[in-house]
């Protein structure tokens, strides 16, 4: 049995599912076709070699291409723990805090992990919050590319000075 919640209009009136919907029901109004797996895919593909690149070229600090790797994995742990509470029917995660997990780097894994897990891939309101993030995200990593590239070292980590160690 498919547990999503079909739009209103694909109920049938009198069957099993259509005493699970209501027309107040936020969640049945709000569902629309998911966007491409293919884009999905494809935008991420591009972002990591445009990543490798611009890594390369404009000398990044290896901060930077961690912290998407880390917050990424992160980011898609925290989806598949919302999937399994959305299953089980237990506490969710919330959808501010998956989004700011995106915000702050890990949205590669959020698109990862919404095609994989196919989850967080219907609901209209989330997924424009999402590509929000996505664009805020990448706006400022194009931000700290161009401070790599005018002010050379600006975005370097100190060394950590080790006490007797000199």
């Amino acid at each position: 049995m498919n547990s999503r919640i079909p739009r209103i209009d694909q109920v049938t009136p009198g069957s099993a599912r259509a005493a699970h919907i209501t027309e107040g029901d936020k969640r049945a109004r709000d569902l629309s076709k998911p966007l491409p797996s293919a884009l999905s895919w494809t935008v991420l593909c591009a972002f990591g070699v445009t990543l490798a690149v611009v890594y390369v070229v404009a000398d990044l600090p290896p901060w930077i291409p961690m912290a998407y790797l880390v917050m990424s994995v992160v980011t898609f742990v925290a989806y598949g723990v919302d999937k399994a509470a959305a299953k089980a029917d237990r506490p969710r995660t919330s959808e501010r805090m998956l989004l700011t997990l995106g915000l702050v780097g890990g949205w590669p894994g959020a698109l990862a992990a919404q095609q994989m897990l196919r989850h967080k891939t219907r609901k209209r309101s989330f997924r424009r919050a999402f590509w929000s993030t996505v664009v805020l995200n990448t706006a400022v990593l194009a931000g700290l590319v161009y401070l790599a590239m005018t002010r050379l070292g600006v975005l370097d980590i100190p060394p950590i000075a080790t006490p007797g160690l000199a």
